[in-house]
């Protein structure tokens, strides 16, 4: 399916219409697709309205310089924003409560560009989303893997992978888990992306000087059973995660890393002293999000003249996965992309005696990634061969998303 086949099908007009009500079709068309952000792109003859769908970005309407810089002025002004600033970046947020549906909450952004003002809108639904670790889209031993380390009284759970490699969904799954009432579970945010009944969500505000270190602190001292760091980013926050690992809580962070082994290097790369790293580290889990295909329109391959293509993963399919191959088509059911829905592929790395001891002697990643493998974890090549295998994913879209690097096997 063609790319400009794909964008014409979620396309909307909204040119001739008023400019309350334009913006209002821009928002709930973006929530309807399943799209996870809105932009208003300010361009030299035009305002080019985009959707992040899926993880991949398409136009969805072209709106004359007219009627987009008042589309921009009023979501600004219904964020709260200021009107006549147009040379700084700004933040604001709007409670969006459309005539159908749930409310939306928007997370604003603008920013000066050559021809005028951007304003990216992160769309988080109200209750839209329900986070269950069943659904992330682990197989049996990894899930396992995850579950044993949230069985964990103590310790530090890292969430690693790039922006947009579904680490927060990851993190609230796992705290919906935990939620039962029985432990008190903090969170530090940047912003507060889904509020959920149980958890005491607290959020940083650096424009009064309220950063990731100064909260972990005074959230420490509430308290918690189990506490959860939007991400470690700074010296401060890695040690002090560490420390509160080490000193009976149960510490859950992300951090931006390639590789679950990538995450101790990230670590360490942020001060993280190897022999506190080493006893207060449980698990380590790297993720990317590849799109599924539509159930309703792809296309089978039958591989009985290949039988040998999945061998590598033989161990880990179910009786009758690996004998077909599969390509997107495109229907309406979809918007003509072939894909529906997204899964992650994951790296699942616990941490033993032996990897404990890689970390302490600050061995370099490949070694503690080489350990991980002989433990039993599934690199992202044997996991991305799995979700193609099962039929949920084209070898396209795994090359597309998790880096050649990673896929390719070694020397």
């Amino acid at each position: 399916m063609s790319e400009a086949l794909s964008n014409v099908a979620i396309m909307v007009d909204v040119g001739k219409l008023p400019v309350e009500k334009a913006v209002a079709r821009l928002i709930d068309h973006s929530v309807k697709i399943g799209a996870s952000d809105l932009f208003l792109l300010s361009n030299e003859q035009h305002v080019a309205a985009q959707v992040k769908h899926l993880g991949t970005t398409r136009t969805i309407s072209i709106i004359p310089s007219d009627v987009g810089r008042k589309c921009l002025a009023h979501v600004k002004a219904a964020a709260g924003m200021d009107l006549s600033e147009k040379r700084r970046p700004l933040d604001g947020r709007w409670i969006y409560d459309p005539e159908e549906g749930e409310i939306v909450d928007l997370r604003i952004n603008q920013i000066p560009t050559m021809y005028g003002e951007d304003l990216a809108m992160r769309l988080l639904v109200r209750g839209g989303h329900l986070f269950n670790i069943e659904n992330l889209g682990m197989n049996k031993d990894q899930l396992n893997k995850l579950e044993n380390m949230l069985e964990s009284p103590s310790g530090l759970i890292l969430v690693s992978g790039p922006t947009g490699s579904g680490k927060t969904a990851t993190l609230y799954a796992s705290l919906v888990k935990l939620n039962d009432g029985k432990r008190k579970i903090n969170t530090i945010e940047d912003p507060i992306e889904y509020s959920v009944d149980g958890l005491r969500q607290s959020q940083i505000h650096p424009a009064i000087n309220l950063g990731w270190p100064e909260l972990l602190k005074s959230v420490l001292r509430q308290s918690p059973d189990v506490i959860m760091i939007g991400e470690v980013r700074d010296p401060d926050t890695a040690d002090i995660a560490v420390r509160a690992a080490n000193s009976g809580h149960l510490v859950f962070a992300t951090i931006h890393s390639a590789t679950a082994a990538g995450a101790v290097q990230s670590m360490k790369a942020l001060g993280s002293n190897p022999h506190f790293l080493s006893t207060g580290l449980r698990g380590v889990v790297a993720q990317r999000l590849v799109r599924t295909f539509c159930p309703k329109c792809k296309i089978a391959f039958d591989l009985s003249d290949a039988p040998d293509t999945f061998e590598e993963i033989k161990s880990l399919l179910a009786p009758g996965e690996g004998h077909t191959l599969y390509a997107p088509k495109g229907c309406d059911a979809c918007n003509h992309l072939g894909y529906s829905g997204r899964s992650g592929v994951f790296e699942t790395m616990t941490v033993g005696k032996s990897i404990r001891n890689l970390i302490a002697e600050g061995r370099p990643a490949r070694e503690v990634h080489d350990q991980a493998i002989k433990e039993g974890m599934v690199d992202f090549r044997r996991g991305a061969l799995l979700k193609v295998a099962q039929g949920l994913t084209s070898t396209e879209e795994v090359f597309r998303v998790i880096p050649t690097e990673h896929l390719l096997l070694d020397d």
